[in-house]
Protein backbone atom coordinates (compact mmCIF):
# COMPACT_ATOMS: atom_id res chain seq x y z
CA UNK A 1 0.00 0.00 0.00
CA UNK A 2 1.35 3.40 -0.77
CA UNK A 3 1.99 6.14 1.64
CA UNK A 4 -0.87 8.21 -0.19
CA UNK A 5 -3.19 5.16 0.18
CA UNK A 6 -2.22 4.33 4.13
CA UNK A 7 -2.73 8.54 5.15
CA UNK A 8 -6.56 8.27 3.20
CA UNK A 9 -6.91 5.07 5.63
CA UNK A 10 -6.18 6.66 8.74
CA UNK A 11 -7.89 9.73 7.85
CA UNK A 12 -11.03 7.22 7.09
CA UNK A 13 -10.23 5.63 10.45
CA UNK A 14 -10.43 8.74 12.16
CA UNK A 15 -14.04 9.86 10.79
CA UNK A 16 -15.04 6.80 12.08
CA UNK A 17 -13.95 6.99 15.52
CA UNK A 18 -15.73 10.23 15.20
CA UNK A 19 -18.81 9.48 13.86
CA UNK A 20 -18.47 6.06 16.35
CA UNK A 21 -18.19 8.38 19.53
CA UNK A 22 -20.68 10.72 18.36
CA UNK A 23 -23.86 7.81 17.65
CA UNK A 24 -22.40 6.55 21.38
CA UNK A 25 -23.19 9.54 22.70
CA UNK A 26 -26.53 9.78 21.10
CA UNK A 27 -27.44 6.17 22.49
CA UNK A 28 -26.21 7.47 26.15
CA UNK A 29 -28.36 10.33 25.99
CA UNK A 30 -31.22 8.29 24.98
CA UNK A 31 -30.69 5.50 27.41
CA UNK A 32 -30.48 8.01 30.16
CA UNK A 33 -33.99 9.62 29.53
CA UNK A 34 -35.27 6.37 29.43
CA UNK A 35 -34.03 5.03 32.85
CA UNK A 36 -33.35 8.61 34.36
CA UNK A 37 -36.67 10.33 33.23
CA UNK A 38 -34.62 13.28 32.33
CA UNK A 39 -31.57 14.10 30.23
CA UNK A 40 -28.09 13.37 31.35
CA UNK A 41 -24.58 13.89 30.88
CA UNK A 42 -22.53 10.70 29.53
CA UNK A 43 -19.26 12.16 27.83
CA UNK A 44 -16.29 9.79 27.77
CA UNK A 45 -14.29 13.40 27.33
CA UNK A 46 -14.47 16.33 29.33
CA UNK A 47 -15.17 19.00 25.78
CA UNK A 48 -17.55 17.53 23.12
CA UNK A 49 -20.65 14.74 22.81
CA UNK A 50 -18.19 11.84 22.07
CA UNK A 51 -17.75 8.24 24.01
CA UNK A 52 -14.79 7.09 22.77
CA UNK A 53 -16.06 2.64 23.54
CA UNK A 54 -18.29 3.32 20.77
CA UNK A 55 -15.55 5.11 18.19
CA UNK A 56 -13.43 1.84 18.60
CA UNK A 57 -16.12 -0.01 18.63
CA UNK A 58 -17.19 1.29 14.91
CA UNK A 59 -13.67 1.03 13.71
CA UNK A 60 -13.27 -2.85 14.84
CA UNK A 61 -16.53 -2.98 13.17
CA UNK A 62 -15.59 -1.45 9.75
CA UNK A 63 -12.03 -3.68 9.84
CA UNK A 64 -13.83 -6.80 10.13
CA UNK A 65 -17.39 -7.20 9.66
CA UNK A 66 -17.18 -6.29 5.54
CA UNK A 67 -15.24 -9.57 5.26
CA UNK A 68 -17.85 -11.84 7.01
CA UNK A 69 -20.38 -13.48 4.18
CA UNK A 70 -23.96 -13.26 5.84
CA UNK A 71 -26.47 -11.29 8.15
CA UNK A 72 -25.81 -14.04 11.00
CA UNK A 73 -21.78 -14.13 10.31
CA UNK A 74 -22.17 -10.40 11.01
CA UNK A 75 -24.37 -10.95 14.12
CA UNK A 76 -22.51 -13.11 15.62
CA UNK A 77 -18.92 -11.26 15.16
CA UNK A 78 -20.57 -8.36 15.85
CA UNK A 79 -21.94 -9.56 19.10
CA UNK A 80 -17.99 -11.08 20.26
CA UNK A 81 -16.19 -7.67 19.17
CA UNK A 82 -18.65 -5.19 20.96
CA UNK A 83 -18.07 -7.53 23.78
CA UNK A 84 -14.54 -7.74 23.52
CA UNK A 85 -14.32 -3.77 22.90
CA UNK A 86 -16.84 -3.67 26.09
CA UNK A 87 -14.67 -5.74 28.30
CA UNK A 88 -11.36 -4.09 27.51
CA UNK A 89 -12.51 -0.37 27.94
CA UNK A 90 -14.26 -1.28 31.40
CA UNK A 91 -10.77 -2.87 32.77
CA UNK A 92 -8.54 -0.19 31.38
CA UNK A 93 -10.66 2.50 32.65
CA UNK A 94 -11.02 0.69 36.27
CA UNK A 95 -6.92 0.50 35.81
CA UNK A 96 -5.50 3.40 34.49
CA UNK A 97 -8.29 5.87 36.68
CA UNK A 98 -10.10 3.27 39.36
CA UNK A 99 -13.60 3.86 37.84
CA UNK A 100 -16.13 1.93 35.94
CA UNK A 101 -18.68 3.59 34.18
CA UNK A 102 -20.78 0.73 33.82
CA UNK A 103 -21.40 -2.77 35.93
CA UNK A 104 -23.69 -5.23 34.63
CA UNK A 105 -22.82 -7.84 37.39
CA UNK A 106 -26.76 -7.84 38.42
CA UNK A 107 -27.26 -9.15 34.90
CA UNK A 108 -27.85 -12.71 33.67
CA UNK A 109 -24.52 -14.25 32.01
CA UNK A 110 -22.27 -11.07 32.93
CA UNK A 111 -18.48 -10.91 32.68
CA UNK A 112 -16.95 -9.35 35.93
CA UNK A 113 -19.82 -6.97 35.51
CA UNK A 114 -17.92 -5.13 32.35
CA UNK A 115 -19.83 -7.20 29.85
CA UNK A 116 -22.82 -9.64 29.11
CA UNK A 117 -24.61 -11.47 26.62
CA UNK A 118 -27.53 -8.86 26.84
CA UNK A 119 -25.28 -5.84 25.92
CA UNK A 120 -23.43 -8.43 23.54
CA UNK A 121 -27.04 -8.74 21.34
CA UNK A 122 -26.99 -5.18 21.19
CA UNK A 123 -23.57 -4.85 19.88
CA UNK A 124 -24.76 -7.65 17.14
CA UNK A 125 -27.81 -5.52 16.03
CA UNK A 126 -25.34 -2.75 16.19
CA UNK A 127 -23.29 -4.82 13.83
CA UNK A 128 -26.22 -5.27 11.36
CA UNK A 129 -27.51 -1.81 11.19
CA UNK A 130 -23.51 -0.62 10.71
CA UNK A 131 -23.35 -2.43 7.55
CA UNK A 132 -26.95 -1.50 6.14
CA UNK A 133 -26.84 2.26 7.08
CA UNK A 134 -23.88 3.15 8.23
CA UNK A 135 -20.96 1.33 5.91
CA UNK A 136 -22.29 2.99 2.64
CA UNK A 137 -21.84 6.37 4.11
CA UNK A 138 -18.23 5.35 4.93
CA UNK A 139 -17.18 4.33 2.05
CA UNK A 140 -18.03 8.65 0.48
CA UNK A 141 -15.67 9.07 2.42
CA UNK A 142 -12.83 8.30 0.07
CA UNK A 143 -14.94 10.96 -2.67
CA UNK A 144 -14.45 13.95 0.39
CA UNK A 145 -10.86 13.08 0.70
CA UNK A 146 -8.85 15.60 -2.58
CA UNK A 147 -11.55 18.37 -1.19
CA UNK A 148 -9.65 21.15 0.29
CA UNK A 149 -12.04 21.70 2.99
CA UNK A 150 -12.33 18.22 4.24
CA UNK A 151 -8.48 17.98 5.08
CA UNK A 152 -8.81 21.27 6.59
CA UNK A 153 -11.70 20.47 8.69
CA UNK A 154 -9.80 16.77 9.27
CA UNK A 155 -6.25 18.33 10.38
CA UNK A 156 -8.34 21.02 12.98
CA UNK A 157 -10.64 18.02 14.31
CA UNK A 158 -7.36 15.68 14.66
CA UNK A 159 -5.48 18.55 16.70
CA UNK A 160 -8.83 18.92 18.81
CA UNK A 161 -9.47 15.19 19.80
CA UNK A 162 -5.91 14.97 20.32
CA UNK A 163 -6.36 17.72 22.80
CA UNK A 164 -9.21 16.33 24.45
CA UNK A 165 -8.07 12.88 25.02
CA UNK A 166 -5.18 14.49 26.51
CA UNK A 167 -6.74 17.09 28.99
CA UNK A 168 -9.29 14.55 29.60
CA UNK A 169 -6.75 11.88 30.89
CA UNK A 170 -4.88 14.02 32.73
CA UNK A 171 -8.08 15.62 34.56
CA UNK A 172 -8.76 12.54 35.73
CA UNK A 173 -5.17 11.66 36.71
CA UNK A 174 -5.07 14.98 39.00
CA UNK A 175 -8.76 14.27 40.49
CA UNK A 176 -6.61 10.95 41.78
CA UNK A 177 -3.77 12.69 42.98
CA UNK A 178 -6.69 15.09 44.62
CA UNK A 179 -8.03 12.17 46.23
CA UNK A 180 -4.56 11.07 48.21
CA UNK A 181 -4.26 14.59 49.08
CA UNK A 182 -1.28 15.27 46.93
CA UNK A 183 -1.32 19.09 46.29
CA UNK A 184 -0.52 20.73 42.79
CA UNK A 185 3.14 20.32 41.60
CA UNK A 186 3.37 23.21 38.98
CA UNK A 187 0.54 25.67 36.80
CA UNK A 188 -0.39 22.23 34.82
CA UNK A 189 -2.25 21.13 38.28
CA UNK A 190 -3.32 24.21 39.33
CA UNK A 191 -5.00 24.76 35.67
CA UNK A 192 -6.67 21.56 36.35
CA UNK A 193 -7.19 22.14 39.81
CA UNK A 194 -8.99 25.39 39.16
CA UNK A 195 -10.88 24.46 35.93
CA UNK A 196 -11.45 20.76 36.21
CA UNK A 197 -12.65 20.27 40.15
CA UNK A 198 -14.05 16.87 41.27
CA UNK A 199 -17.34 18.57 40.82
CA UNK A 200 -17.29 18.94 37.29
CA UNK A 201 -15.75 16.15 36.42
CA UNK A 202 -18.45 13.84 38.38
CA UNK A 203 -21.02 16.34 36.25
CA UNK A 204 -19.10 15.89 32.97
CA UNK A 205 -18.47 11.40 33.82
CA UNK A 206 -21.98 11.23 35.53
CA UNK A 207 -22.07 7.70 34.82
CA UNK A 208 -18.58 6.20 36.03
CA UNK A 209 -17.93 5.24 40.39
CA UNK A 210 -15.00 4.73 42.12
CA UNK A 211 -13.86 1.19 42.75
Amino acid sequence: MEKRDVVKELVKIFWIFLIGSFIGYIVEMIVGLVQNGHFVTRQGMVYGPFIQVYGIGLIVYYLIIPKTENKLQVFLTSMLLGGIVEYLFSFLQETIFGTVSWDYSDLFLNINGRTSVLHCIYWGIGGILFIKYVYPLINKIDELYNKKYFRIATSCLVIFIVFDITISSVACQRKIERKEAIPAQGLIDVFLDENFPDERLEEIYSNAREV
